[in-house]
């Protein structure tokens, strides 16, 4: 990634004076650990009539790979080469506006010593990035620069310069120059559009960001008439952040209009005392409903299959009706935690003699868990490779046969609505796959059809209208039984 910053200047302000704004000499070049590469700060050119500063980010590929997040096993099947085979190392992005923000933080604040009066005074500045991926094209690039105060030009990139006929890229080489503004505004004004340009951020998105632009954004953020747009993006379209920077910046424009001080506008309502209700994890949601369905099953003698750390073993010990809960999982450590979480060395005989725990792999027929009233897979199908799903279907619906089958696994459809869920990862970085509502139920019909079950879907957590409930469920009832004793 490369950008250079230009100034003029004559004996009486001579151009060098930029590199006491940008606290770098111009006749050094200087580098900069960043969390993902070096960058560099050099001067191509400087005498008192011109002064050009130039900063290189050099990305390191593998360590950008590293400081992110794995998409986990459920992502797109490129994934992992994308991680490597990307436009990160050339194309200006959030990467080389942090690089700013690190290497000229001084005078992003418009801090100089050495040259105070010139760092309040506007500069003739020519700004080049020669690669910049711009979403919406040139004309999104001027209607976001040009009411700054710059002069745009955004030049499309061919996709091939060999084949015009294939069009333009998503990129462009963009010049900025202008003559109203000081170095501070300028850096700023590159610090927050970058990003918004790009229309990503290569780190995690946190509250803190909210403060970060308001902090760049001011002076100019308030009024701009795509505020919304730039808002949006710089928070990863995360909504709750978008939301309450947008209030933010309403109320600085406010105060701005009243000429008076933010802190006077935001009294009119006292601060709440009361503690706001908090919602129900999704974890309680799900296994509430699971042991509502048990319990309109009838069902008194239950398997939990992949039963972890017994959370649900825990809840059903609290039911009387049911008298034999028994916790399998694969994992000894998991079954440990479960043991010590029951406080079954402590527990009376009584309530002991309805639990059981022990281990075994759910990939194989295992005859201790034949009769049983109901079994529960509760998030447990998504970390099975898919080739493995029916070795666990055979021995749970074929083998095992409980009279009731509870299946719940997480709905990809609702992952839009988690505001800390990267767009195109899924919840847990074990999910081999996360279905669909329409994939989960053509599973459950072809199930239930092999083995001799019907099947209906509860919804678990709030019914979003257009994407589902965050988890679905399937209740299976064995039905060939049935069928087989009216019969007799």
């Amino acid at each position: 990634m490369f950008l250079t910053i230009s100034t003029t200047g004559d004996e009486q302000h001579p151009a060098t004076d930029l590199g006491f704004l940008l606290h770098k000499h111009p006749e050094k070049a200087q580098a900069f650990s960043t969390s993902y590469g070096t960058a560099h700060v050099l001067y191509p050119e400087a005498d008192a009539e011109r002064c050009t500063a130039a900063l290189l980010l050099e990305v390191d590929a593998v360590a950008l790979v590293r400081r992110g997040k794995g998409k986990g096993r459920g992502g797109a099947p490129d994934a992992a080469l994308a991680q490597y085979v990307n436009d990160r190392p050339y194309a200006a992005s959030s990467l080389l506006a942090v690089a700013l923000s690190a290497v000229f933080s001084s005078a992003m604040r418009g801090v100089c010593n050495a040259r105070p009066e010139r760092a309040t005074q506007p500069l003739p500045l020519r700004i080049e990035v020669p690669v910049l991926p711009a979403r919406g094209g040139p004309d999104l690039v001027r209607g976001l620069f040009e009411p700054l105060g710059w002069a745009v030009t955004a030049e499309p990139v061919a996709l091939d310069a060999e084949f015009p006929e294939w069009g333009d890229s998503r990129y462009v080489r963009l010049v900025l120059e202008s003559s109203r503004l000081t170095l501070a505004e300028a850096l700023r004004h590159l610090y927050v559009l970058l990003p918004v340009l790009d229309d990503a951020k290569h780190y995690w998105v946190a509250s803190d960001e909210v403060d970060k632009l308001l902090r760049a954004g001011e002076g100019w953020l308030p009024e701009h008439p795509e505020q919304k747009l730039i808002t949006s993006r710089y928070l990863s379209r995360r909504w709750s952040l978008t939301r309450q920077a947008m209030e933010r910046l309403e109320l600085v424009r406010l105060a701005e209009a009243d000429d008076s001080e933010v802190e006077d506008i935001d009294n009119a309502v006292e601060a709440e005392t009361e503690t706001e209700e908090k919602p129900t994890p999704l974890a309680v949601q799900r296994r509430d409903a699971i042991v509502a369905a048990l319990t309109e099953s009838g069902a008194a003698r239950v398997l939990d299959l992949g039963c972890g750390q017994g959370q649900l073993v825990q809840a059903l010990l609290k039911d009387a009706r049911f008298t034999e809960i028994v916790g399998v999982d694969v994992s000894m450590r998991a079954l440990t935690i479960a043991s010590r979480r029951l406080k079954l060395d402590r527990m009376g005989e009584r309530q002991a003699s309805r639990v059981k725990l022990f281990q075994s792999s759910l990939a194989y027929t295992d005859n201790r868990l034949k009769g049983y009233d109901a079994a529960v897979l509760s998030e447990v199908i998504e970390h099975l490779d898919l080739p493995r799903l029916p070795a666990l279907e055979y021995a749970v619906f074929g083998s095992a046969r409980p009279r009731t089958v509870l299946v719940t696994t997480p709905n990809v459809e609702y992952n839009v609505r988690w505001e800390s869920l990267p767009a195109g990862h899924v919840r847990h970085g074990d999910h081999r796959f996360e279905w669909t509502r329409e994939e989960f139920r053509t599973w459950a019909h072809a199930v239930a059809e092999r083995h001799g079950y019907g099947v209906e879907f509860v919804p678990v957590g709030p019914d979003d209208p257009e994407v589902g409930p965050p988890t679905q469920m399937a209740v299976f009832n064995l039905t060939t039984e049935k069928k087989e004793a009216k019969a007799a």
